[in-house]
This record gives C-alpha cells, sequence and structure tokens, in this order.
C-alpha cells in the first residue's frame, strides 16, 4: 500500500484531504498485531474508515493521482482480506495505549499526548583497557581506579566494576569484574542481579534467569552473542543497552541510557564515574601526559618503553593499524596499553570498544574524538605522535 499512497512531501491541493485520510490509517493499523486473532476484523474495519474518508474527498481530490491511487489500493487491500464493504470502522482518533514496559513507546505515547515532538536523548559511558573511561560527557580519561568503584549509580540502575594490576609497578589497572543491578520498577520487572568476572561471563542472572518481569513482553533479557566472549542486556523498561565482552584476561564495557534516567540521582550517589569521570587522584594522565611503567616507577613519555612490553612505538603502532584505521582516541589507546602491557589483546579491546560506540552512542559525529595539536587544533596526522608525543596527544583533548 506504501508504494502507491503519498506519505511525505507530496503536491498536494491543500483542499484535498487525501493525506489526511492515509495518516489516519496508518495511525490505526500501526498499533495493529498480525499475530493476534482478531487482526483482520480490526485491519477491515480501518480499511472501511480509509474508504469512507475517500470518498468524503472524492469531489475536491477528483484530478488528484495520489487519491485515485488510494482508492484502487484500499480496493485490492479488502479484497486480499476478505473484507465486507459494509460493517463497522474504526474511530479516526483512537485511543492512545502505550506499553508502560517500553520506554521507546511510552515516551511517543507523551509526545503524542503533548503534542510536540519529545524524542528522548541518549547518554553512552564506556570502559575499557587500562582502563580507559569515556563519560556520559564524552570526556575521556585514563584512570587507576584500583578495586571497586561505581560506574553508575542512580535510581533505576547501578554498574560497579572491579580493577585490579596489569602489570607490577605500574599503575594501570584493568577489569576483571562487573556488578550490574536492575532495580525493581512496577510490574515490569524485579531486581536482577547481573555478575561477570575474567573467564566467567555467563548468559544468566545471579538467580538463573535470563529475563526479568513478564516472559512474553521481555522487559528485561539478556542475549548472548559470542559463549564466554560477549554478552548483550536490553531494559526496554527504562530504555537501556548493556554490552559486556571478555578480551584476554579482562573485560570491557559499554552503556546506553536515556539522559533522564541516568540523571535521576540523590546527593548520596554523586561518586559516579560514568558521569562525573575519576577523582584527580586517580587519574594516571598528569597534565596531558601519561607516563610509563618502567621497573616500578613512572616515567616521561620521552623515556624508553619498559622492554618488558615486547613493543616499541613503531611495532606498537604497526600492531593497532591492524584494527583501528582512525587514528582517534581508541587508536592512541591501543598504543598505550601495548607499550604498558604487552598484552595484544588490549588491541582487539580497543577495537570492539570503538565498535561498541559505533552501535550504541546515539550522535554518529561524536563517535570518533581527535588528539588536539600544540595550536589546539584537532590533529589527525601521524607525524604529529613524533613531534608531540603520544600521550600528550591522547590526553590535551580531554581534560
Amino acid at each position: 500500500l506504501l508504494s502507491v499512497l503519498c506519505l511525505g512531501d507530496c503536491q498536494l491541493r491543500t483542499s484535498c484531504g487525501i493525506q489526511k485520510c492515509t495518516t489516519d490509517f496508518v495511525s490505526i493499523t500501526s498499533h495493529l498485531n498480525e499475530a493476534l486473532e482478531d487482526f483482520d476484523l480490526e485491519y477491515c474495519k480501518a480499511l472501511r474508515a480509509y474508504s469512507v474518508c475517500t470518498y468524503r474527498n472524492s469531489k475536491v481530490c477528483r484530478g488528484n493521482l495520489v487519491y485515485h491511487s488510494a482508492v484502487l489500493g484500499i480496493s485490492d487491500l479488502m479484497t486480499q482480506r476478505n473484507c465486507t464493504k459494509d460493517g463497522p470502522t474504526s474511530s479516526t482518533s483512537p485511543k492512545i495505549t502505550h506499553d508502560h514496559c517500553n520506554y521507546s513507546a511510552h515516551a511517543e505515547a507523551r509526545e503524542q499526548l503533548g503534542g510536540e515532538k519529545m524524542t528522548p536523548a541518549y547518554l553512552f559511558c564506556g570502559l575499557f583497557g587500562d582502563p580507559h573511561l569515556r563519560t556520559f560527557k564524552d570526556h575521556f580519561q585514563t584512570c587507576k581506579v584500583e578495586g571497586a568503584w561505581p560506574l553508575i549509580d542512580n535510581n533505576y540502575l547501578s554498574v560497579q566494576v572491579t580493577n585490579v594490576p596489569v602489570v607490577p609497578g605500574s599503575s594501570a589497572t584493568a577489569t576483571n569484574k562487573i556488578t550490574i543491578i536492575f532495580k525493581s520498577y512496577q510490574d515490569c520487572t524485579d531486581q536482577k542481579v547481573y555478575q561477570a568476572m575474567a573467564d566467567d561471563l555467563p548468559a544468566a542472572f545471579v538467580d538463573g534467569t535470563t529475563s526479568g518481569g513478564d516472559g512474553n513482553t521481555r522487559s528485561l533479557h539478556i542475549m548472548e552473542k559470542v559463549s564466554g566472549k560477549y554478552i548483550e542486556m536490553h531494559a526496554r523498561y527504562i530504555g537501556t543497552t548493556v554490552y559486556i565482552r571478555q578480551l584476554g584476561h579482562y573485560l570491557t564495557l559499554a552503556v546506553r541510557m536515556p539522559q533522564e534516567l541516568a540523571m535521576a540521582y540523590g546527593e548520596s550517589q554523586d561518586l559516579q564515574l560514568c558521569v562525573n569521570g575519576c577523582p584527580s587522584s586517580e587519574r594516571i594522565d598528569q597534565s596531558g601526559h601519561l607516563p610509563l611503567p618502567v621497573q616500578g616507577q613512572l616515567r616521561p613519555w620521552g623515556a624508553a618503553a619498559d622492554p618488558r612490553s615486547g613493543y616499541t612505538l613503531e611495532t606498537a603502532t604497526t600492531k593497532c593499524q591492524e584494527k583501528i584505521l582512525v587514528k582517534d582516541i581508541y587508536f592512541y589507546s591501543c598504543v598505550f596499553d601495548l607499550l604498558t602491557t604487552g598484552d595484544s589483546n588490549f588491541t582487539a579491546a580497543a577495537h570492539s570498544a570503538l565498535q561498541d560506540v559505533e552501535a550504541l552512542h546515539p550522535t554518529k559525529e561524536n563517535w570518533h574524538i581527535f588528539p588536539r595539536n600544540g595550536s589546539g587544533g584537532v590533529g589527525r596526522d601521524s607525524k604529529l605522535i613524533v613531534s608531540l608525543g603520544l600521550p600528550c596527544l591522547i590526553l590535551v583533548a580531554y581534560l
């Protein structure tokens, strides 16, 4: 039907109301579920209402090709569905209903009731590598945060990560445990707790279930994408998606959440890395520079990398270029992680973290964050690595 009807910017006479008829029909039928027993009955009622609407406009739309296409389309659909021409019709102003366990549908319902466009704003937070943190504000930091730290702690969701040192004598840590609590919400879900540890990435909550609330609506559920390596959690009732991956011996995390829910927290919940970033005392970067660990001490980038890592600046750069083609923060974080740990799994961690950004971050223009050059501009030239020093390049843009 859509192939013969006009739903966009059609050159219609203002007196011809065929576009209104079509819009009403689409609005009515968009809520119907073909799997339900009464689908044909309701669809026929909608078609008859559509037919009545076109009949009312028959005179003013007499010379309009879109109108005539619609009339033919209605006739064809009524034949396909075995609809009678006489019978009840649908109301052109159907009662607005919504699934309160579906955040997106609830937002759309509010938009319809308010008469204004209220598309919900979403935020993204990610943690990967040594670890590198991308906050809800798109600030990028490299932190120590050894032990247990709250990433998110609001009225709907709590996410806590535990980080452990990756190499002796280094302040750098990586995540080996993630605990997530989906808090009880109306009749959509009971409280559900999920826990992942290095080498143990389950596809179920700690109580053994894989979903919350009504199993039919699946307002909260876990999907295993790669056994023991990659899971997704979808919480429809709060419009939130969580990705967790295991790469090597460590975990990565990515979260997308509506802004209005992510910011719903009290004064006692102000320590959230995704919201406020890492405390200054926990930052590895110092005035825009990332020091490298050498025999238990932190030394400036100008000095040679720890020979135990097995990588030089050149070989680390080459290794990261195999996975990450764009020289953005994920590329430079990859190089730093290789020089710090010598663990090639951190290359895959940086690459997958960028993939998660592209899948979950709401603003495409902000997927890539580029370092700034010395004059404050955005640098893309790899030669800047030599002239300015890699850690300086990485973090000047993020302080």
